[in-house]
């Protein structure tokens, strides 16, 4: 049976990247963002049977549920659920604006457990079944956390502690989906070449190659093998857990 892979912030940087590497290895694939791109058009063009996309913002909740319930009826149910929409806004905490907390919480944390909620449900919506059943089926949630928020960065506190969240989101709910067979993971990547980090200044990015054993900033290359190791069954019995994939910088 074909894997569902949901995917939240689908168009570009790591979410394009992990779109891309689940349709290659023959998953059905569901996402959506903000935005759509020119890449992620060229996907759908390229899957038109295995490849849903649409354009709204991770924070509404309600447009979340219709499209989960869209992806779950299209390709019959969800197998797994990749929530790495989010923003970023950096900036000392005393010159913060009130919107911009706001924004990072209602994507980044608010957001996520929404995505993950409508998921969960999705995916315990037929037959109970023992663990064990369950366990074969492979259903797995991987939420995308940050290596800041176990080791901070000047300017990103705020991030960090939405970051900080999901990590205790994640080990908790494992626990809690653990009996059902569904696995729960986090990935902690370290600064990304992406759009996401764009915004920081230069000389902050050098500070990060400098401190990087590996030298460099990470590219979403560097992370979706990681997350296509632990949607697999070769993961079968790995939950609860938080990977940092930085370069050596932890």
């Amino acid at each position: 049976m074909t894997a569902t892979s949901l995917i939240s912030g689908g168009s570009r940087g790591l979410g394009l990247a992990t779109v891309e590497r689940l349709l290659a290895r023959g998953d059905h694939v569901a996402t959506f963002s903000r935005s759509s791109s020119a890449e992620l058009a060229a996907l759908a063009a390229k899957y038109p049977d295995r490849l849903l996309t649409a354009t709204f913002d991770a924070a509404d909740s309600g447009a979340v549920q219709a499209f989960v319930r869209t992806a779950a009826d299209r390709f019959g149910g969800i197998t797994h659920c990749i929530a790495n929409a989010a923003v970023a806004y950096e900036g000392v905490l005393a010159m913060m604006r009130d919107d911009e907390i706001d924004h990072m919480l209602a994507v980044n944390l608010r957001g996520t457990i929404l995505l993950v909620r409508e998921a969960v449900r999705a995916m315990l919506g037929g037959p109970a079944k023992p663990a064990d059943a369950a366990a074969a089926d492979g259903r797995s949630i991987v939420v995308i956390s940050s290596v800041v928020a176990t080791h901070g960065s000047p300017g990103l506190s705020v991030y960090a502690a939405t970051k900080a969240g999901l990590e205790g989101f994640a080990r908790n709910l494992a626990r809690e989906l653990g009996p059902r067979g569904i696995r729960v993971n986090a990935i902690a990547p370290g600064f990304l070449a992406t759009d996401l980090s764009a915004s920081l200044p230069e000389e902050h990015r050098h500070r990060i190659e400098r401190r990087t054993p590996l030298g460099r900033l990470g590219t979403p290359a560097d992370i979706v093998g990681a997350i296509d190791f632990l949607t697999s069954r070769r993961a079968a019995f790995i939950t609860g857990q938080i990977l940092p994939i930085d370069g050596g910088s932890s």
